[in-house]
């Protein structure tokens, strides 16, 4: 699948330019494997641990290039951004880098571990409703009374490109994989991994992993056009999010399909990964294997092929009593 780099708000130079600029500030993320998860799988599994990335996940990446992107005089004014989770602590840290004022509106309904990350790197939080029209109302008046800068959390080509450096790397490390299996929420992490991935190897596949919950993704792809769901519900916070402008058409061009699993399988993999990876993952960033070990991705015969798997694990941010509240289950 060739990258037609005239269509998108990113494109592999831009990516390679992110990661020139965020390259002193974030983390170069390990690659670990495990042969008992191999087992399980039935496919050879590589795990990027984004996890152990600054702020505690990939989107540090996005909101280090984009902060990093703006001029003196803009920067100046600060940034603001609506977020119930990792961007907003991502955001709030990469602004602290920087030296710059940062306002994050957060919903009332966020967990509250990613709320005192915010605070600990010295974000600014503003209050909102929890719809997604509350926040962005909410941001936009703060950046109409501030004159900030506004840096969505995925709808953004900084934020896009930025996100794309994970690919860079994944690359590097295991050149050989066949597959990319990234969460998906609102498409700022599978836009990037997929222009810069496939623009370094057009047959690489790259599928999204949603939750059932929260199965936009899903449905726009079956759709050909945006769908957004009257409400979601599902353990993985991070994945409730729909797709923007921008990371729409790369999704519907790029991302070769979408897997789907309930609740009780990504708590399987969340537990699989503190028991036999020995990392602590937040359920979105442990969907990723889910998917892999779906029955809806083992018996579908276009992925028979698909036997060197890279999987994302795409944050660790979790509310511990949630978790033990899960696992209880």
């Amino acid at each position: 699948m060739e990258v037609n780099k005239e269509k998108y708000a990113a494109d592999l130079s831009s990516i390679k330019e992110a990661r020139a600029r965020i390259s002193s500030f974030i983390h170069k993320t390990p690659l670990m494997t495990s042969e008992s998860l191999d087992v399980i799988s039935g496919r050879r599994l590589f795990f990027k641990c984004e996890c152990f990335q600054k702020g505690g996940a990939f989107k540090f990446r996005g909101a280090c290039n984009a902060i990093f992107s703006l001029d003196d005089q803009q920067a100046a004014k600060g940034v603001v951004t609506h977020s119930s989770g990792n961007h907003a602590a991502a955001l709030a840290l990469a602004a602290k880098l920087r030296g710059i004022t940062s306002y994050i509106v957060i919903p009332k309904n966020a967990p509250q571990c990613k709320v005192q990350n915010v605070v600990r790197y010295g974000g600014q939080v503003i209050w909102s409703e929890t719809t997604i029209k509350s926040r962005e109302e909410t941001a936009t008046k703060v950046q109409q009374e501030t004159g900030a800068a506004l840096i969505h959390p995925y709808n953004d080509g900084r934020i896009i490109s930025g996100q794309g450096t994970i690919s860079l790397e994944l690359l590097e490390q295991a050149p050989h994989i066949d597959t990319i299996i990234v969460p998906i929420s609102g498409g700022g992490l599978i836009s990037g991994v997929a222009l810069a991935a496939k623009s370094i190897n057009p047959a690489i596949r790259v599928l999204a992993a949603e939750p059932k919950g929260a199965n936009d993704a899903a449905q726009s792809k079956a759709a050909g056009r945006i769908v957004t769901l009257p409400e979601t519900n599902t353990v993985a916070d991070g994945l409730r999010a729909f797709l923007g402008e921008f990371t729409w058409p790369i999704v519907r061009d790029l991302v070769d399909d979408v897997i789907t699993v309930d609740d009780t399988e990504i708590i399987k993999a969340m537990r699989l990964c503190y028991e036999i990876l020995k990392v602590a993952v937040e359920p979105s960033g442990a969907i990723g294997l889910a998917a892999v070990l779906s029955d809806s991705f083992r018996t579908n015969p276009a992925w028979k092929d698909s036997n060197q798997i890279g999987i994302i694990l795409s944050g660790g941010n979790v509310d511990l009593e949630v978790l033990w509240n899960s696992f209880s289950k």
